[in-house]
């Protein structure tokens, strides 16, 4: 099996380095490529997803990315995110998986992730306007909402469906299909919410929630949210699946540059999508289970320890 590694900007090649150990300790057999992304690759090539990169994703197995950013480019024409989003999109990834887990809370936030405000047309009208718009497609919803049940599924089987009916069309949509959806999964109880209610009822009554599933923005701000109720985005991992092609697994946190190169970003993140990664990419359950409870010990032990430190303890506890 082929492994893409897409090291990423700023602290990403640190965070990398220690999942990439720990990885060839648990799935030493795995071939492991590295390819160009992000800032370094438009400085080397003008494109932030060069082809060659994004034909090695499209061939592999899975892809394994750390994160990107850099001031360098943020108001540049060609960006590190803009490689982010047609990655995505060229591998459509439309599942995006977002467990918040700490102590007797767990919660997995379901996100469309290549539809939506992100992906809808765009631009400047003559008179100043800006507009951004949302678009969805039933066919869209409906893959989302049987991913979300499945996984429910293997869960607690609930799931919460959040959405703004009140107000946006496609909201309304979206509500209608979820509940068509819903009659095929007849073990596995249903509720609608408001987003903004949801979002309240994070903090309120974080363990009501099982599975959640919703758009594509309304999961980016309410993912955040969840992973800071249970120990914040540098704990946070990510897996973004298709339904035939590679799925793409990477931290949830940004590049902090202004920590880079200091050997004090935490790793853990990156370890844990490297989790998702042999679980919900390449089957290989057992792995991902232990590879997984090493890395929560070692957290749960505490303490001020480096990049390579962590990486070292976790390795330790694997032996």
């Amino acid at each position: 099996m082929t492994v893409v590694v897409l090291a990423g900007d700023g602290i990403g090649p640190e965070v990398m380095r220690e999942a990439l150990r720990i990885l060839e300790k648990v799935a030493p057999d795995l071939e492991l490529e590295e390819h160009a992304f992000g800032a370094q690759a438009i400085r080397d090539t003008g494109d932030s997803l060069p082809e060659e990169t994004l034909a090695a994703c499209e061939a592999s197995e899975a892809v394994l990315k750390g994160p990107i950013g850099d001031p360098e480019f943020d108001a540049a024409e060609v960006r590190p995110e803009q490689g982010m989003l047609r990655l995505r999109a060229e591998l459509d990834v439309y599942a995006n998986l977002r467990p918040s887990e700490q102590g007797q809370t767990s919660i997995l936030i379901v996100r469309e992730l290549v539809g939506g405000l992100y992906f809808g047309e765009r631009g400047v009208r003559e008179d100043g306007t800006v507009y951004d718009t949302m678009e969805y497609h039933p066919t869209q919803v409906e893959r989302i909402t049987r991913r979300a049940f499945e996984l429910a599924r293997g869960r607690r089987k609930k799931v919460v469906s959040v959405d703004k009916a009140n107000v946006l069309e496609t909201s309304r949509m979206w509500r209608r299909v979820v509940t068509e959806v819903a009659g095929d999964y007849e073990d596995v109880a249903l509720e609608h919410m408001l987003v903004d209610n949801a979002a309240m009822q994070l903090v309120l009554a974080t363990d009501q929630f099982d599975v959640l599933v919703t758009e594509n923005m309304f999961g980016d701000i309410l993912s955040d949210l969840a992973a800071s109720l249970t120990g914040g985005i540098g704990l946070a991992p990510s897996a973004s699946l298709s339904d035939a092609g590679p799925g793409l697994f990477e931290p949830v946190h940004g590049s902090a540059p202004d920590i880079a190169g200091q050997g004090v970003a935490n790793p853990m993140a990156m370890m844990l999508s490297t989790a998702l990664m042999l679980e919900h990419g390449l089957g290989r359950v057992e792995e991902a289970a232990r590879l997984r409870d090493a890395v929560w010990t070692t957290h749960q032990r505490g303490g001020d320890i480096r990049t390579a430190e962590f990486g070292d303890a976790v390795l330790t506890e694997l032996s």
